[in-house]
């Protein structure tokens, strides 16, 4: 299965997603809690997937996913949104994103996008 670095400013959230995918045999490689962590720890973990909010304080997950982008063209990157932030996901999308999960996270909705982006 993959390790998962789980990106989200809100404890919770990191703690959600943990369970979703523990469950499902997923190694948490790491957890930050905004987009600079995020770079620095994709770095230094090398994961195989990475989910990342995107409204986030110091850098948000759109510039977080351009950085890693740029240093790792091949980075799997599924955006995590509130309902509303429709644009944002499709700046997300066209940034590399390559999948995107909405919150309050549905577990199917999480293991399918997972499985899609694995592929």
């Amino acid at each position: 299965m993959a390790r998962v670095l789980i990106v989200d400013d809100a404890k919770f959230m990191r703690l959600t997603l943990s369970k979703i995918l523990a469950s499902n045999g997923h190694e948490i490689a790491g957890e930050a809690e905004n987009g600079a962590e995020a770079v620095k720890l994709y770095e230094k973990l090398k994961p195989d997937l990475v989910t990342m909010d995107i409204t986030m304080p110091e850098m948000n997950g759109i510039e977080a996913l351009r950085v890693i982008r740029e240093m790792h063209p091949a980075a799997k990157v599924i955006i995590c949104s509130a309902m509303g932030q429709q644009k944002m996901v499709v700046e997300a999308i066209e940034a590399g994103a390559k999948d995107f999960i909405t919150k309050p996270f549905d577990e199917t909705r999480v293991n399918d996008a997972v499985y899609r982006v694995l592929g």
